[in-house]
């Protein structure tokens, strides 16, 4: 009878390791691998000053053993282009096992690249969740869901609360397990997106933020650090309370929370943000059913960031 596999052993975590030894693990044979929540990612490529800003922005995250034995979920390779495109508007390429999820992008955008590239195999291949497209914050030991459409506000309202103390599990992702109902973190660097940068650096001077990559097809993006107690807590997992639908507005006065009623329109909401609500069937319809009965959902509408998460821990407090 075959063993189980075993468990990667951690070697480090990013900040532990010198920049020149993640850039040789990453153009070696056996690639780099480092843990985000569940799932070990194992990459492969050279590209510029990715090592310096996957050490600084992934400073707490665990880097793994590079045995050829040992598992990952998903194995990426980063691919310069080829011909001209190596040498006139240089091009990378992120690969994970098929036909390419995304265009080339400019080869001193591979930072970007990895990250949208990680979020596709995370929402396409974690099918053992219920996955919303949504942003996860906890305090005290209970999670709130922040679903949103683009520019929203939800991975910018999520940024500021993990700078006042919450816990971020993602900005990107609602990993929902059916059986316990609960979710699973990642503690993923945020990607914040044109106005939102200097939102946070003006809200919190002190916060790590990757380097700015103008021109992507989300304008300009820049990632935040996340801090070291959500990391540290990635393998913990939190039952939801609450959804609350950010709605960040420009006119908006103040921050003002509305509760939805408990009608079959929340349900909706929660299901078109799935991902893989189709896919799961009734169990995806049980889980959504679950999750709708047991929080009550809000619209958050505000403009200032402050006043945002002073809103929110009101709602948690009451």
């Amino acid at each position: 009878m075959r063993s189980p596999p075993a468990i990667p052993k951690q070697i480090g975590c990013f900040a532990d390791i010198p920049e020149k030894e993640i850039r040789r693990a990453m153009r070696s044979k056996a690639g780099l691998r480092w843990r985000t929540g569940p799932f070990i990612i194992h990459l492969r490529g050279d590209a510029p000053n990715l090592a310096a800003q996957m050490r600084l922005l992934y400073a707490h995250h665990p880097v793994l053993s590079d045995s050829p034995d040992e598992i990952a979920n998903f194995h990426a390779r980063l691919v310069r282009g080829k011909g001209m495109r190596r040498w006139f508007r240089p091009q990378i390429q992120f690969l994970a096992g098929g036909p390419s999820p995304l265009a080339p992008f400019p080869l001193d955008h591979a930072l970007p690249l990895l990250e949208w590239g990680v979020n596709f195999c995370i929402g396409s291949r974690a099918n053992h969740y219920v996955i919303l497209h949504a942003a996860v914050v906890a305090r005290d030991g209970q999670a709130v869901i922040l679903p949103g459409t683009p520019g929203s506000g939800k991975s910018t309202l999520a940024a500021a609360l993990s700078l006042r103390g919450w816990r971020i599990l993602s900005d990107e992702f609602a990993l929902i397990s059916p059986d316990s109902m609960t979710i699973t973190g990642l503690a993923r660097p945020v990607a914040l997106k044109n106005s939102s940068i200097e939102a946070i650096r003006t809200f919190e001077p002190s916060a790590t933020l990757g380097p700015l990559f103008p021109k992507t097809r989300k304008g300009t993006v820049s990632h935040l650090k996340p801090p070291a107690d959500s990391v540290a807590q990635m393998d913990l997992p939190v039952p939801p309370v609450l959804v609350v639908f950010p709605n960040y507005r420009e006119d908006a006065e103040g921050a003002v929370l509305t509760e939805f009623p408990q009608d079959e329109s929340v349900f909706v909401r929660l299901a078109g943000n799935a991902f893989n609500y189709e896919l799961q069937g009734k169990q995806g319809f049980q889980t959504i059913s679950k999750l709708f009965r047991s929080c009550p959902a809000f619209r958050l509408s505000y403009r200032d960031l402050d006043d945002g998460v002073a809103s929110m821990n009101a709602l948690m407090r009451h």
